[in-house]
């Protein structure tokens, strides 16, 4: 008989330099982000509600985009979930302002 192993498929995220070059200029979104980062890796999601259940302010925008609300909604990010193969596209990280000026989120 063979060992009977488990394998739980968690989500890939691309990518974290994105993320740690954005904390490093914005100081106060570094725990907000490794929190994101943490709860997104160590998951296996596969719909958009699981995701907007767990985060409960962020918002479906279509197009596989999901936005997150960070550092109690001063920043926001943007990140593109490809469920089908556990991935997860950091798509954009910025300021609200920032993310105010995007024409078409649902393809950026």
């Amino acid at each position: 008989m063979g060992n009977n192993v488990f394998l739980q498929y968690c989500m890939r995220i691309y990518s974290k330099g994105t993320l740690r070059k954005f904390w490093e200029k914005h100081t106060d979104a570094r725990t907000p982000l490794e929190f994101w980062y943490s709860v997104i890796e160590a998951n296996s999601f596969e719909h958009p509600h699981q995701v907007v259940s767990y985060f409960r302010s962020a918002d479906q925008v279509g197009n596989g985009r999901i936005v997150f609300n960070i550092a109690n909604n001063k920043y926001r990010l943007i990140a593109k979930f490809e469920y089908s193969i556990q991935s997860v596209f950091v798509r954009f990280i910025g300021t609200h302002k920032e993310y105010e000026a995007i024409d078409n989120i649902k393809n950026i």
